[in-house]
């Protein structure tokens, strides 16, 4: 009997230890005052998966079917000169984002599941082109993950510019956990890093490493879906869907492995248990986890004065619970959770754009604005 309470005292002192490890145990608060609303703005969408702003304040769109739209004075056009996009899964078009200096060059840039290259199905893509007039021209292919597989899941993907200029995008592992992630010398499961035009910066972490992929910046990732530049810091930050539990935020650092599928906070889908471990020497500790899975998609960090109380706050859209999470951070930690527009459907996206209001993407009905009240 002393054996059995002693094993017993044991597994409840480490449960405890790792609730106070984590800001995960902070549990998501409803909001008591209603401090904004939302407004309709582009109606009639599918799953308007990435969305962008031109500089006359104009929006374009990434359907995931795979229309690009322009919206502009309460009118939809699609984009002509697209690339063919390999739909399947969760795969399609994906994200859309412009150059930094879009007002001078006009790129803009595109990540898409792409059936080009070895093997059959398709894999993750990203190419920039010229916007002249509602058509793509000077489309460039700027890096395509292979092989091809005609699996549907974790093809990432979102894109995004640091203050250098450099630019990241994300691939998920593409449902091979044991494979891709730990694996330098594979696509899949990674952050890359390129210069605006494609090529590689010659002091990326794996420049130098035997058959490893030169562009890869981070590894050790499941599914992002999130993907941004922190206004603040001008850190990039990343999160990405866990399995059943152990989403992860984490902030993307030169070379390193945030550690899937070794390390996770999450377990099987049948409830079964792939890892023992939540750390190890060597592997990233995510800012944050959520457990259970919110199924996150879309992240921004909020630095607009037309929300004061939320300035420094981070928001991600939640598919399965299908409202719009609020974490408040002090020193990189999460102090509060607060669930917005709950019930509002299957939150795609999250931007806070140049007009310095946040506009939120819901599967099914299209894109609102956030409006202080």
């Amino acid at each position: 009997m002393r054996k059995i309470y002693s094993l017993i005292l044991l597994v409840l002192t480490t449960l405890s230890a790792c609730a106070q490890q984590t800001e995960s145990s902070v549990k998501a608060e409803d909001p008591k005052n209603i401090q904004y609303t939302t407004e309709l703005v582009v109606s009639d969408l599918s799953i308007p998966w990435g969305m962008d702003f031109l500089p006359d304040g104009s929006m374009l769109i990434a359907e995931k079917s795979g229309n690009l739209i322009h919206f502009k004075n309460g009118e939809k056009t699609n984009i002509k000169g697209m690339p063919e996009v390999y739909v399947r899964g969760q795969g399609g078009l994906m994200d859309v984002k412009l150059h930094p200096n879009y007002k001078d060059n006009s790129w803009i840039y595109l990540s898409y599941a792409s059936s080009v290259g070895e093997g059959n199905g398709g894999n993750t893509t990203i190419m920039r082109a010229r916007l002249i007039d509602d058509s793509l021209t000077d489309s460039q292919v700027l890096y395509k993950a292979s092989p091809n597989t005609t699996r549907g899941q974790h093809f990432g993907s979102r894109i995004a510019f640091d203050n250098d200029g450099y630019l990241y995008f994300s691939i998920g592992d593409r449902g091979e956990r044991d494979v891709n992630p730990q694996d330098i010398t594979r696509d899949n499961g990674k952050i890359y890093r390129l210069h605006d035009d494609g090529t590689i910066p010659e002091d990326n972490p794996f420049i130098n490493v035997q058959n490893a992929k030169k562009a890869i910046f981070s590894y050790g990732h499941r599914n992002p879906q999130g993907l941004v530049k922190s206004p603040i810091t001008g850190e990039i930050w990343e999160h990405e869907h866990g399995p059943q539990g152990g989403d992860e935020i984490n902030i993307i650092q030169k070379g390193k492995n945030y550690g899937w599928p070794v390390i996770s906070y999450g377990i099987n889908y049948s409830g079964t248990s792939f890892t023992d471990i939540t750390e190890k020497e060597g592997m990233q500790q995510p800012l944050f986890y959520w457990v259970p899975s919110i199924a996150p998609s879309g992240l921004a960090i909020v630095s607009s004065d037309k929300y004061p109380d939320w300035k420094g706050n981070v928001l991600a859209g939640s598919l399965k619970f299908q409202y719009l999470e609020r974490l408040v951070l002090k020193n990189n930690k999460v102090v509060k959770r607060e669930k917005l527009f709950e019930g509002i459907g299957r939150l795609r996206n999250v931007i806070q754009a140049p007009d310095d209001y946040i506009y939120i993407a819901v599967e099914g009905k299209g894109i609102y604005k956030i409006i202080p009240n």
